[in-house]
């Protein structure tokens, strides 16, 4: 088996907070909006991004819902130039997003920073272009 990921779902506390920082402070177009969940239709060739409730998605997986920390996963965008990392990092803030590593110029030559979105979920916006 060769899986493809078409979907990434995320479990959130507040519906309404999410679909706010997803849609009207990250600029994603919404596909799908129903009361306990949300899709969002992405960038070409990327793979889509939901919202469930936090508690249901548990419940789906036949796991807890309790527990918080690092979640073992993190976003990744890769940015144009070293300009869009910075933006994408001041849009998300303005959004809503805590920015938990400013950029900086990776060891490896790369550019990145990190953003947490309201209700946790790391992102790492990177690019790897010399400006």
């Amino acid at each position: 088996m060769n899986p493809t990921i078409n979907a990434i779902v995320i479990g959130v506390q507040d519906m309404d907070r999410a679909k706010k920082f997803y849609g009207e402070g990250l600029g994603c177009e919404v596909a799908q909006d129903n009361p306990a969940f949300v899709s969002f239709k992405m960038r070409d060739g990327s793979s889509g991004l939901a919202l469930y409730k936090w508690d249901a998605l548990a419940q789906d997986a036949g796991v807890e819902p309790k527990g918080s920390g690092f979640r073992g996963v993190t976003f990744n965008y890769y940015a144009p130039s070293n300009q869009d990392v910075d933006a994408t990092l001041e849009l998300a803030k303005r959004a809503g997003a805590k920015i938990v590593r400013p950029a900086e110029n990776a060891k490896w030559g790369g550019y990145f920073g990190y953003f947490s979105d309201p209700d946790g979920y790391l992102w790492k916006v990177v690019s790897t272009s010399n400006g």
